[in-house]
């Protein structure tokens, strides 16, 4: 059975992109580069509520790629992915 991650409230799941350690023409990237922390967003939480309990959605959807932030969010590890 597979395992699945369902964020709740205004939160978002996002899947790390590796950056490639290789260009297409060959060349290889030393280790050294400065890497640029983006994800791709797998799921999106429902949203959250205001006052009025009334339903404020998240403006991301599945799909979209964002930037992390290098010390925030939460790490999670579901099977051979972070």
């Amino acid at each position: 059975m597979e395992k699945r991650l369902i964020p709740t409230f205004n939160r978002i799941l996002v899947e790390k992109i590796i950056p490639p350690s290789k260009t297409n023409t060959g060349i290889l990237l030393p280790e050294k580069t400065p890497k640029l922390n983006s994800g791709k967003v797998v799921a999106v939480g429902p949203g959250a509520r205001d006052k009025d309990c009334k339903l404020i959605p998240v403006t991301m959807k599945e799909g979209d790629t964002v930037l992390l932030p290098e010390y925030g969010g939460t790490e999670v590890k579901l099977g051979e992915k972070e």
